[in-house]
């Protein structure tokens, strides 16, 4: 990507006697960029705040993100599923609670620590909706990404965290195409639609918010220029990232699907919709006896999310690995009578 190859470029970083340098591991990627801050390239840190929105450019963060497209997010809480996903093939590990009932915050610190020194695959961890205090310490610990997730308690109902004003790029939630546009706005490099926040199984909700997202930038890419205006409105979205939306025919950012993809087929119908990769829950490794099967098999279908044959075959076997994973009945009862 032509960001990051102009990072590497800079004449202040010398790096020898490595892999190329486009595939140096991205958790090592902030220590290069801190290095790079006496040229005015980039500063992560100042004496009196975290960062410096002046000289933090965008487009950085935006690259990093790029890196993640065609790959499987998957959610860890321990570090025998981080090394299980990792040998798996996740491009990136969400570290959260060894026990999530009840915590509606970011995670320990000490088990970021633990998982990043064990890992090379970059590291994502969540932070409360408009809690920037906990993003200044998720960055400080030295994650690669930072979640500003609804699935957790939300600290400030009326503010997001300004994004601009950090290093480290956020990935933030949305269910419609303005959501994901005033996201992007706020400074977030990677969007996410999500779908079930409870961890069900259900993925209804999420093909829901994905159709919803592409059926607005399809509806936008047939509109006349006078139209854009009036939809930019409407959907009180920035006017200019509307117009770019509709020019690109796609979300400015990367595009994440997230809630209830637990089968290699949920996966592949995230990606066949138009998303750029998913997010997988931690419950693959609740339940069934091979979980590194189970998370192989999503990322080998988001791939190949359009060749059948591997799809077929990363299916086989997996009726009694996700036979805790399937919709009940209590987890249909939202949709009411006459629902799905």
């Amino acid at each position: 990507l032509p960001p990051l190859q102009a990072i590497y470029q800079t004449p202040k970083l010398k790096v020898r006697n490595t892999l190329p340098r486009w595939l140096l591991p991205l958790k090592h990627f902030h220590k290069h960029l801190a290095a790079m801050a006496e040229d005015g390239a980039v500063t992560l840190y100042k004496a009196t705040s975290i960062t410096d929105a002046k000289k933090n450019s965008f487009s950085i963060k935006a690259g990093l993100a790029q890196m993640l497209r065609g790959g499987a997010i998957i959610e860890v809480s321990t570090l025998s599923q981080a090394k299980i996903a990792e040998e798996a093939g996740a491009c990136c590990l969400v570290i959260t609670e060894p026990n999530r009932q009840g915590i509606s915050r970011m995670p320990d610190p000490s088990i970021i620590k633990q998982i990043k020194r064990c890992v090379l695959i970059p590291v994502m961890a969540r932070s409360r909706v408009g809690h920037f205090v906990e993003a200044q310490i998720l960055e400080r610990v030295g994650v690669d990404y930072i979640d500003e997730s609804e699935v957790l308690a939300i600290a400030d109902e009326d503010n997001f965290i300004n994004k601009h004003n950090f290093g480290c790029p956020f990935v933030c939630g949305c269910k419609n195409l303005g959501d994901a546009l005033r996201r992007v706005r706020e400074g977030a490099a990677m969007i996410r639609t999500q779908g079930d926040l409870l961890g069900t199984g259900n993925i209804a909700e999420t093909v829901k918010n994905v159709r919803s997202v592409m059926g607005e930038i399809r509806i936008l890419n047939n509109m006349d220029e006078d139209e854009v205006f009036a939809f930019s409105k409407e959907i009180a979205a920035p006017y200019d990232l509307v117009a770019q939306t509709k020019q690109m025919g796609r979300l400015p950012v990367v595009h994440f699907a997230a809630g209830g993809i637990v089968t290699p087929a949920d996966a592949a119908l995230m990606m066949q919709l138009g998303c750029d990769g998913v997010f997988v829950g931690s419950e693959v490794f609740d339940n069934g006896s091979d979980p590194y099967k189970r998370v192989r098999g999503i990322v080998e279908a988001v791939r190949h999310y359009n060749d059948p044959h591997v799809l077929v075959e990363n299916s086989c076997g997996l009726e009694e690995e996700m036979a805790g994973l399937n919709v009940s009945e209590e987890t249909m009862e939202p949709f009411g009578e006459g629902g799905a």
